[in-house]
């Protein structure tokens, strides 16, 4: 299998996996570590090694340079090259950096976008996948607050035409001053 196709394949079955993710009120980190923890339980379902805050290929920008940035996780397979995937929830140009030159050195990169919607593309050769959440106003100085319900966008089950044996009322009803007392 050639190194996009599995790319592709890896991204859509960590997309199926954090599609089952549910959660309610919670803020921008615990939601990032909340789809962190994920991506480790799948890539330990997959039986690979996985690294936590792994050291990246590419280095800090001044006045860091002698130091390198790390990855949300990092995944050893023995079937394939290394795994590599970052979780954000902003489009952030430091991530597309950081995971093109982990692809250059090759491995397979992974960007997971969570947020609200209007996901940008992920140039290639990295992968994304989204994680799509709602979010509102939480209490005064707590920020923003987040949550996901797989199926809650579903639409309605089609309303069933059988006869429930209950009676249909006329409408309108008759108001309380129409009713004999």
């Amino acid at each position: 299998m050639d190194g996009v196709a599995d790319g592709e394949r890896l991204a859509a079955s960590l997309g199926q996996a954090l599609a089952r993710l549910a959660f309610v009120d919670l803020g921008t980190d615990a939601v990032t570590a909340r789809i962190i923890d994920s991506v480790v339980a799948w890539a330990g379902d997959q039986g690979w090694r996985v690294y936590r805050r792994a050291t990246s290929v590419l280095p800090l920008p001044p006045p860091l340079s002698g130091r390198q940035s790390v990855l949300d996780v990092a995944c050893a397979r023995p079937d394939g090259p290394p795994v590599v995937v970052e979780v954000d929830h902003t489009d952030r140009r430091r991530t597309w950096e950081k995971l093109a030159a982990e692809a250059a050195a090759g491995r397979v990169a992974i960007w997971v976008r969570w947020g609200p919607g209007r996901f940008g593309t992920a140039p290639a050769p990295i992968h994304q996948v989204t994680c799509q959440v709602s979010r509102r106003a939480g209490p005064p100085g707590a920020g923003r607050l987040h949550s996901r319900a797989p199926g809650a966008d579903l639409p309605p089950p089609p309303h069933s035409d059988r006869r429930t044996g209950s009676t249909a009322l006329l409408l309108p009803l008759p108001s309380s001053d129409d009713e004999p007392v």
